[in-house]
């Protein structure tokens, strides 16, 4: 199975050692994403609706260089720090994902890796081979 990895250029995937987004065979996987601007510095500290429309802003990027869109994405995951701002985080998820309604968790943490983060989101898409 041939298998194509992308990168953001964060410091924190070759700190850690993972891809941005690896696609193997017909499946895309988006690792864990945060509301980081291409400057890698964190977007709207503070409001969880601001950091997850960044946050899938990314993976919808992420997927784009992997020849796929919001479109194709079956599985999101959200990992958020106060889960009692559900419909802040869900508001800009379903402008990304309304037609598609992929399947979806949201699971609250203690906290992220950075404490001014909110949200993280991972996201899973199936692409038709060639």
């Amino acid at each position: 199975m041939e298998r194509e990895t992308i990168q953001s250029g964060t410091e924190w995937e070759s700190t850690v050692g993972y891809s941005r987004a690896v696609r193997a065979g017909n499946e895309i996987h988006v690792s864990g994403t945060t509301a980081t601007d291409d400057a890698g510095d964190l977007v709207g500290i503070g409001d969880p609706y601001a950091q997850t429309a960044q946050a899938l802003s990314n993976v919808e990027r992420a997927l784009e260089r992997l020849d796929a869109t919001c479109a194709d994405v079956v599985r999101t995951r959200l990992f958020v720090t106060d889960v009692d701002r559900w419909d802040e985080i869900g508001r800009a998820h379903r402008e990304y994902f309304d037609d598609v309604r992929p399947a979806t968790s949201m699971v609250q943490v203690e906290r992220l890796v950075d404490p001014e983060m909110v949200v993280e989101v991972e996201a899973v898409a199936k692409v038709k081979t060639e």
